[in-house]
């Protein structure tokens, strides 16, 4: 018999233990409870990082014209005539110089004002004009993109600027040199050039003054308490007495900063008339690769994608889950079924830039398929991805319980009979589980596609899987590397793409996986 003395200090240490693995329940909860707040933390920071890279790229501002096609001009266009860009251009460099006079004399600045705008805006003006030849002979409101610093400007990213209002002023010119005078006007201007650190001495080397009435500018050179002085970049002096003044501090030097003071005081004239607008960038989802920002659209990159997966899930999905069938299903247990599983495995481990690789020998050296085609593109992910839908496949089978096939072989099915109507259902949703995270592994690839040359400037939609094209993970590599900062929201804004298309594959796999998933 157990002494009865005994048995406190036995429920006790029974307690003390019972109390133990308790504790340590409640750690284990709290460490995992830690362990997916720092993955949701991360996440939305990333997320955060990325979309506020982003926003930028989410509106651009436009430059309206009432552009005349007159037939003298334009001539007689017929259908299928190349677009005249030339002309067109012509035209919006004819209203530039018309609207802004003292650009006349210098060829200079007639450069330094047309570049406002870029030669290959017009295109999508040309291309329509093209093809409608009935617009010739017609005048036409057009909206074009500002060159993307003069953008990057107005939106506060390029060359940073502090706008202090003055209010009325008095303006004269004598020599080619303007007096703006005003009593205990300037004091708070003075107040904050000294805080910005800037120089009034209208030298390139050192910050801007600008002071704004209207559509006319002036660019201050020296600086009082009740009047300053400076030259006049564009308009005249009877804004300066009829509307309010503001001044602008821009405290980078001109020789630093992609935009020059006569190009912020003809946009301002721009914006002041109502010509300058902020529309959402929806040519991001309808342009094409360009060389310039302002015009550089996804859409061949998004087509390229698509044509790529369909290539992949074509051969990549029917072989995986018949060859998964086949070894998890029909093929005998011996060492060659174990030397295939092994190789198996070892291929979902093998990094993606050996397929890379071996696309480039085989598919391009040795079968001397088109080079930066999605047809290549999508050989090459179908080999990646292969694996990883056998590996998955083979799960699925797995955990379908065995008395399922039991009851089948009872009844009298085959073995044919019995994978394809008793088990593929119920294995169906974990199959195509795995196949649709394997294609949205493959549209997350970016070094195969660069080794097969899918890294091509790509200006045209491609039409079919042998045509030239790029990819979205592609794009954001070639974007990223530029050196112009306009690049960088227009990268941020692929990624979200990018990511709208990843997640919309996960919600495909939820949604299957809901519809098919058989309980038993």
């Amino acid at each position: 018999m157990s002494d009865p003395a005994a048995s406190p200090f036995a429920n006790e240490r029974a307690l003390k233990r019972l109390r133990r693995r308790r504790a340590a329940d409640r750690r284990f909860k709290w460490y995992g409870r830690m362990a997916i707040g720092f993955a949701l933390a991360a996440l939305t920071l990333l997320l955060a990082s990325i979309a506020t890279q982003a926003v930028s790229a989410a509106t651009y501002h436009v430059v309206s014209f009432d552009l005349d096609f007159d037939e003298q001009t334009f001539g007689e266009a017929k259908p299928g005539d190349p677009p005249q860009v030339d002309k067109v251009y012509g035209l919006v460099r004819a209203d530039l110089l018309a609207q802004f006079p003292e650009t006349a004399g210098s060829r200079p600045l007639r450069h330094e004002l047309t570049a406002l705008i870029t030669r290959l805006a017009v295109l999508p003006v040309a291309r329509e004009l093209a093809r409608k030849p009935g617009e010739v002979g017609t005048v036409r409101r057009v909206e074009l993109p500002l060159s993307d610093d003069l953008d990057l400007y107005l939106k506060g990213a390029n060359a940073r600027h502090l706008t202090v209002p003055i209010g009325r002023v008095e303006a004269k010119a004598a020599d080619g040199v303007v007096t703006v005078k005003a009593e205990d006007a300037f004091n708070r201007l003075i107040a904050a050039v000294s805080l910005e650190g800037i120089q009034a001495s209208g030298a390139p080397d050192t910050g801007s003054i600008l002071m704004t009435a209207g559509r006319s500018t002036i660019k201050l050179s020296a600086l009082g308490e009740s009047s300053a002085t400076g030259k006049l970049l564009t308009g005249s002096l009877q804004d300066f007495q009829t509307q309010p003044v503001r001044a602008r501090l821009i405290p980078s030097p001109e020789t630093e900063r992609t935009v020059s003071d006569r190009q912020i005081a003809w946009l301002l004239a721009l914006k002041a008339e109502g010509r300058v607008s902020r529309v959402p960038h929806w040519s991001l989802l309808t342009h094409t690769d360009s060389t310039q920002p302002e015009l550089a659209g996804t859409l061949a990159a998004i087509v390229g994608s698509l044509l790529t997966l369909l290539v992949t899930a074509s051969l990549a999905i029917p072989v995986g889950i018949l060859a998964s069938i086949y070894l998890e299903e029909f093929a005998p247990r011996n060492r060659v079924t174990g030397l295939i599983e092994v190789n198996i495995n070892n291929l979902a481990a093998v990094p993606s830039i050996v397929f890379g690789l071996l696309g480039a020998a085989v598919f391009l050296g040795a079968f001397g398929l088109p080079r930066s085609a999605p047809v290549v593109g999508g050989l090459v992910l179908a080999l990646l991805i292969l694996p990883v839908v056998i590996i998955a496949s083979r799960a699925a089978l797995t955990a379908v319980p065995q008395s399922i096939r039991n009851a089948a072989f009872a009844i009298g099915a085959s073995r044919m009979q019995t994978v394809f109507h008793h088990v593929m259902p119920l294995a169906a949703p974990g199959m195509l589980t795995g196949a649709i995270l394997g294609m949205a592994r493959a549209l997350g690839e970016t070094a195969p596609l660069l080794l097969i040359g899918m890294v091509a400037f790509v200006a045209e939609v491609p039409r079919g899987p042998t045509d030239e094209a790029t990819a979205l993970p592609v794009l954001i590599y070639s974007w990223a590397t530029q050196a112009e900062r306009a690049w960088e929201p227009m990268t941020g804004a692929v990624i979200l793409i990018l990511l709208a298309f990843l997640i919309a594959m996960n919600g495909v796999v939820v949604f299957l996986r809901r519809k098919f998933e058989r309980r038993w």
